[in-house]
């Protein structure tokens, strides 16, 4: 080989490689699972194989990704963060302390999410959620104050982000400020601003001009606090699946790309009601809507990034409560949430004031499948029999408060015994400090290759796409 063919072929070298370094993705999904530890990532696979009678483990599509890693997730203020100030430092790169939305600490300093960098580089942006779209999470990208709990403020802010498309089950206090006074309706304000209100997905479906600036909401007389657990889904309830896809649809046609973030909300509320049945449905879910972003990858391989991670665990869930042998298929025996539960023993309360143990062991194993297909053990049915007791012969009813649902005391202890004969354990109701996952494929995703604090996650995001994060 001559020398000028060996300087050739090394400046092509150079060159390509440069190229390829400099390479930016086109499409970037940013999908979060409230609560979502590796311990509930797990459960879902675990419980996936036991389906099929499998010591072993059914891989969901994010933990197949090439490219994995887990994160710290504490706050400026708390060893244990909110999701408050989780959201934010997903969201802009910085710590601040629990229930800030994308400001500092003092509330005074507003910080520029990364989805704002996205809009200011052309990119179409889209934020959803299974839960309120001025919920904390959700709020981190595109709002800007000192608590969590402005709502009213939060969606203001949505006129001011300009963003593309939003999605969720509606807005908590739509007509109510911070100070809780009464104030001009939030709805009119936004569609002045140019966007369109669907309710449902048959509604977004009819569209005209889907590529319009857009927020879908839950169906007209459904809950605008969140979408159903998936566990208690019934056909035509909006999904977080059909809320994704009709994002990548609104935003697809961008010549500029898009960024597309994504919450599983619910994955939190469950874990924090210590629900693991419906916390295993509700990361399938989160699961199918990462589906969504996949295939689309699988269209755009050059041009996609595909993050997902969490904001931080709840719940403390261990997997395996003492033996060696995992028995999660207990959990396919259980058919609603605890709160769908709950509703269904008041029901039946009213209808049936002084109803007998038989016929209360009844509902419940028609449910959750204890005494039937569950064998229950001496300790736990006494203590349901005792809240029995209380509830339909005292007639002095129990309830168990989580943060985001009061249940039934029957119900609560139900879904104890179904969770203990499943192999699952709680530490407590609220968030813990446990790493949280992080899975990444498409450009730029091997530089998720270390541990990494959450701050950091939003950090190489910008850094891969070419943004500079003030």
């Amino acid at each position: 080989m001559n020398k000028k063919l060996s300087v050739l072929i090394l400046a092509l070298a150079f060159f390509t490689s440069f190229a390829y370094a400099q390479k930016q993705p086109k499409y970037i999904f940013f999908l979060i699972g409230d609560g979502m530890g590796l311990s509930q990532v797990n459960s879902a696979e675990l419980f996936l194989a036991a389906q099929k009678k499998q010591h072993a483990i059914v891989p969901l599509v994010f933990s197949k990704f090439p490219h994995a890693t887990f994160a710290t997730s504490y706050s400026l203020s708390h060893g244990v963060t909110d999701s408050g100030a989780g959201g934010t430092a997903l969201a802009v790169g910085y710590k601040t302390k629990n229930g800030v939305i994308a400001m500092d600490s003092a509330g005074v300093k507003p910080y520029k999410s990364i989805a704002y960098l996205a809009k200011e580089k052309g990119m179409k942006v889209g934020i959803t959620t299974s839960v309120s779209i001025d919920h904390a999470t959700p709020a981190s990208f595109y709002a800007n104050q000192p608590d969590r709990d402005m709502y009213y403020e939060i969606g203001l802010d949505i006129i001011k982000s300009n963003f593309d498309f939003f999605g969720g089950s509606g807005f908590l206090k739509p007509t109510t400020n911070a100070k809780k006074e009464e104030v001009a309706s939030l709805i009119p304000q936004l569609e002045k601003a140019g966007y369109q209100f669907f309710h449902g997905i048959n509604e977004y479906k009819q569209a005209k001009n889907k590529q319009a600036k857009t927020i879908l909401m839950n169906n007209k007389g459904a809950d605008a606090v969140s979408l159903n657990y998936a566990i208690d889904q019934k056909p035509g309830d909006l999904t977080l699946t059909q809320i994704t896809e009709a994002a990548i649809e609104s935003l697809k046609d961008s010549k500029n790309g898009f960024f597309l973030m994504v919450e599983g909300g619910k994955i939190d509320w469950a874990c924090h009601s210590n629900d693991g049945a419906t916390t295993v449905h509700e990361v399938l879910d989160f699961n199918s809507a990462v589906n969504k972003a996949y295939e689309f990858y699988e269209k755009h391989p050059e041009e996609t990034l595909i993050i997902v991670t969490a904001d931080h665990e709840t719940g403390g869930l261990a997997v395996g409560n003492g033996s060696s042998t995992l028995r999660l298929n207990n959990l396919a025996n259980q058919k609603i949430s605890q709160g769908a539960l709950s509703g269904i023993i008041n029901d039946f309360r009213t209808k049936n004031p002084s109803a007998s143990w038989d016929q209360v062991k009844e509902l419940l194993s028609l449910h959750t499948g204890l005494w039937k297909a569950i064998k229950v053990a001496e300790k736990e049915e006494k203590e349901i029999f005792a809240a029995y007791e209380k509830s339909f012969v005292n007639h002095q009813n129990e309830t168990e408060k989580s943060l985001y649902a009061t249940n039934d005391k029957i119900a609560s202890l139900a879904v104890h015994a179904v969770n203990k004969v499943s192999s699952l354990s709680w530490a407590s109701g609220g968030h813990s400090a446990a790493y949280i996952p992080v899975f990444a494929i498409g450009v730029g995703a091997d530089q998720f290759n270390h541990k990494m604090d959450n701050v950091d996650i939003p950090r190489t995001v910008a850094k891969i796409a070419g943004w500079n994060i003030p």
